[in-house]
Parts: C-alpha cells; sequence; structure tokens
C-alpha cells in the first residue's frame, strides 16, 4: 500500500514561489493533456514526426537566396546566373527535429497574484517541451537567461541533457526569487543566434515587458531560417486593474502609492497592458511567429496548444 504524505501550506506557497528538480520531472505525467498539433507527416526514419530540418534529401522543398553556412554542393547555378546573385536548393531531410527553448527568467518574471510565479510557469512549460522532444525522439536544447547571465545548453536527444536543463531551471527559479535582475534579453537573443544555425524549432518564454519593435527584429531574424513560437506568460493582474483601493508599488529603488478606485484609472490601466499585447500579436504576425497566451493562475498544462 502507498501512502501519500499531504503537502503542507508553507510547501505549497514554496511550490508557487520556485520550482524544484522533482517539480519540473513530474511534469511527463501531464503529456496526455498537451493539445500540441502538427501539420507534418509522420516521418518512416529516426524520428516519429517528419523533420521540421531541411538539408541534402530526395524531396526539394525550395529555391531561396543563399544563407552563410549553407552547402555549395547545393547551389542552384541557373537562378544564380539569371538574379544575379546566389541561391540554394533545399531539400527535406528525415531526421530529428532541433527544439530549442529560451527561457527569460529576468526581473519582470519573478512576479504572480494567483497560483505561481511568471518564472515558475515558464519552467514548467520548457520542462514539458524537454518530455515532448524525448517522447517524439527529437533534440532538446534551452537557453536560461537570469538577467544576468544566460545559460545555453546545446540541443540533445537523451535523459541526461534534459535533467541537466532542469537543475538549472530549478537553481535559477530560487536565485532569482532571492535577487533578481532586470538585464536585457536582446543579449540572451544574440547568443540564441549565433548558436542556432537553422530550420529548427525554437519557442521564446518570456513576458516580453522588454521586447520592443527594435528587439523583436532579433527574432523576426530567427524565424528566417526557423519556426518561432512566441508564448507570452502574464499575471492576471496585468489584465485586469487591482480592485477598488489604495495601494503601494515598489520596484527596485522606485516607490508608488496609486488609488485603483477611480475609472480612469482602471481604464489607462488595463489599455496599457492591452495595447502591449496587440503589438506582439501584431509583429508576430507579420514575420510569421506563433503566438500563444500562458496564464499564471491555471495549471500551464491545460493551456498548452501548439500548432
Amino acid at each position: 500500500m502507498l501512502f501519500k504524505r499531504k503537502k503542507s501550506a508553507e510547501n505549497k506557497k514554496s511550490d508557487a514561489l520556485c520550482v524544484s528538480l522533482e517539480d519540473l520531472l513530474k511534469q511527463q505525467n501531464y503529456l496526455p493533456y498537451l493539445q500540441i498539433k502538427n501539420n507534418l507527416e509522420t516521418s518512416t526514419l529516426s524520428g516519429e514526426i517528419k523533420s521540421a530540418l531541411k538539408g541534402r534529401g530526395m524531396e526539394l522543398e525550395e529555391v531561396r537566396a543563399y544563407a552563410f553556412g549553407d552547402d555549395i554542393r547545393d547551389m542552384d547555378w541557373r537562378v544564380t546566373a539569371r538574379k544575379s546573385e546566389p541561391f540554394t536548393k533545399v531539400y527535406h531531410e528525415e531526421k530529428d527535429r532541433e527544439i530549442t527553448v529560451l527561457v527569460d527568467m529576468s526581473a519582470s518574471m519573478v512576479f504572480g497574484t494567483r497560483n505561481e510565479l511568471k518564472t515558475v510557469s515558464a519552467a514548467k512549460i520548457a520542462a514539458l517541451l524537454g518530455w515532448y522532444a524525448l517522447k517524439n525522439k527529437d533534440r532538446f536544447g534551452a537557453l536560461i537567461f537570469d538577467g544576468e547571465l544566460s545559460h545555453y545548453f546545446k540541443p540533445q536527444n537523451n535523459r541526461q541533457n534534459l535533467t541537466s536543463v532542469f537543475k538549472m531551471l530549478a537553481k535559477t527559479t530560487e536565485k532569482t526569487l532571492k535577487n533578481s535582475a532586470r538585464g536585457n534579453i536582446s543579449d540572451a537573443l544574440k547568443i540564441l543566434q549565433f548558436n542556432q544555425k537553422g530550420h529548427g524549432i525554437i519557442f521564446i518564454l518570456s513576458d516580453f515587458s522588454q521586447v520592443d519593435f527594435a528587439k523583436f527584429k532579433q527574432i523576426a531574424a530567427l524565424a528566417k531560417r526557423n519556426k518561432v513560437c512566441c508564448i507570452n506568460i502574464f499575471d492576471v493582474l496585468e489584465e485586469v486593474a487591482p480592485i477598488n483601493g489604495e495601494y503601494a508599488a515598489e520596484y527596485g529603488v522606485q516607490k508608488l502609492q496609486f488609488d485603483s478606485s477611480p475609472e480612469d484609472f482602471k481604464r489607462t490601466y488595463q489599455k496599457y497592458f492591452a495595447d502591449k499585447r496587440m503589438n506582439l500579436k501584431q509583429n508576430c504576425r507579420k514575420f510569421s511567429v506563433q503566438y500563444v497566451e500562458i496564464r499564471t493562475d491555471i495549471p500551464v498544462y491545460k493551456q498548452l496548444r501548439l500548432m
């Protein structure tokens, strides 16, 4: 007979503020609940899903402008001569996919009023995607940005690498809870651009609070040669103004007192976040980037729907 000890209120509170390795390992149990659709055919080779990668194969995928790193053997000399600039042929390649997650754990992500912090939600989403990749025999990698440092894990198809990513996620949620840094996600995007060779799948887990149009150009650059999905993680308090009352807010050395009762305040408050979300959606649409929203007050496995 198996007995399970009930979690205390203190343990539940701790789980909401940071995540443990055990919590991330348990995310494997939620894989059956995920709603992930894939419009790619089933592969008969190493992976269970036809690869999103492109390389030397039997079926021509497209002819496009030559990019640094392309194989010179695939040059389309007829199109190159006609266009007066280099063009290359791209083929389907039947093998495992490369899935990479960029997990933003900078200061703005250390926030949450319901259920859990945004950093905890991000870690759980990364874990779910990691287990999904391992199940489908895909290579899984991660870049974890804590506002100061970026920790990069090269995509691999083994459980040892997955566990290493989980350990760093757990360690980072605990670190940022004690000492968070605002940082610049642009630095993490540069590292990802340098390491990502192209034709993979990239998930960016963030609240995108620092991502203006200039920074989104980095995401757009990644989307030129990869499938990119922006997963916007937000708290309900960022969508709806707090109930009527006087509040004190503090961020770093900045302190603010405000009254949430006036209707003008509520409209301005909600419009600010609604406009930010709309701008992000429009940028994603413009550059063919998938957009997904995740709320911290609902278990992530119930919300994660990917095409």
